[in-house]
């Protein structure tokens, strides 16, 4: 099996790739001249993406929430292409809800999708990256996981779990020479939106409901996917590609704001946090 791969011959695996952004990363592994493994619940968008490009795709029908599917899922691609150079754990989606109105059934979904989804992948690709001494996995986070936000918090909380899995993943591919990204885009016309799910509001939450959605109506603008299609493809092409990756001025200047305001709160609070603190002797067995 090679380990390496020319910037026009590598093969990716995708999910998520029926459409939004999974799909224009897979347009651009392909404009590029690679071969793409897409994955999706609807197979339908992925057989047209095949018949367009013949040979170079290979379309898998996935839920990414059960674990024996992906890890098959992924054994089909490395038989199929011989070997595997990036994976992009894309598939996600957004449940909006005060964080008191979900159900048990709608935070375990909205877990089981956007971080355990994630996870069997990342567990069923690293077999093969590790034998191959190589490899690129793209977790795909969200402005989401930069802090929490009133009406995601359960989406927040997903993605939060994500990064710190990839952040430990980072650390254990790492002695195999297997690179790991998260990249944190903002706002992009990919229907997250129109197909996100809602949970039951509970009429206390009904004022402030009325005044994010006038926030929302106000200072909502996305972007085409295909531009966070061409900083994914940077990315994957840097010899030494960051640990994360922003996409979007909007994300931007968030993560620059809350990183700056959780550094104020913790100089404020310096005092407290050090008098937490006072190394002591092990207590004694039975003390």
């Amino acid at each position: 099996m090679r380990t390496s791969a020319t910037p026009t011959d590598r093969v990716w695996f995708i999910t998520g790739a029926g459409r939004g952004l999974g799909r224009a990363f897979a347009e651009a592994a392909l404009a590029a001249g690679d071969r793409v493994a897409v994955a999706a619940r609807t197979l339908a968008p992925l057989e047209e993406l095949a018949a367009a490009h013949p040979g170079r795709v290979l379309p898998l029908g996935l839920d990414v929430t059960d674990r024996e599917a992906v890890f098959a899922a992924v054994a089909r691609a490395v038989d199929h292409f011989g070997r595997l150079d990036v994976v992009v754990n894309n598939a996600g989606a957004l449940a909006m809800g005060m964080v008191e109105e979900f159900t048990e059934a709608e935070a375990r979904a909205q877990f089981d999708l956007n971080f355990f989804g994630a996870l069997w992948v990342s567990q069923a690709v690293m077999p093969t990256l590790r034998a191959q001494g190589s490899g690129h996995v793209v977790q795909i986070s969200s402005i989401g996981a930069l802090a929490g936000f009133a009406g995601t918090g359960l989406y927040s909380a997903s993605k939060f779990a994500l990064e710190g899995m990839s952040e430990s993943l980072a650390m254990e591919a790492a002695a195999f020479g297997v690179k790991v990204s998260i990249v944190q885009p903002g706002g992009y016309w990919t229907g997250l939106y129109t197909a996100m799910s809602n949970t039951t509001p509970l009429d206390a939450y009904g004022p402030l409901r009325e005044e994010l959605a006038r926030q929302y109506a106000e200072g909502s603008v996305d972007s085409d996917p295909s531009l966070a299609a061409r900083a994914l493809l940077t990315l994957v092409d840097s010899e030494e590609p960051p640990s994360r990756l922003l996409l979007g001025s909007m994300v931007y200047d968030v993560a620059f704001d809350v990183s700056r305001r959780r550094m104020e709160t913790w100089a404020a609070w310096e005092e407290v946090s050090r008098a937490a603190e006072h190394a002591i002797p092990a207590p004694a067995a039975g003390a």
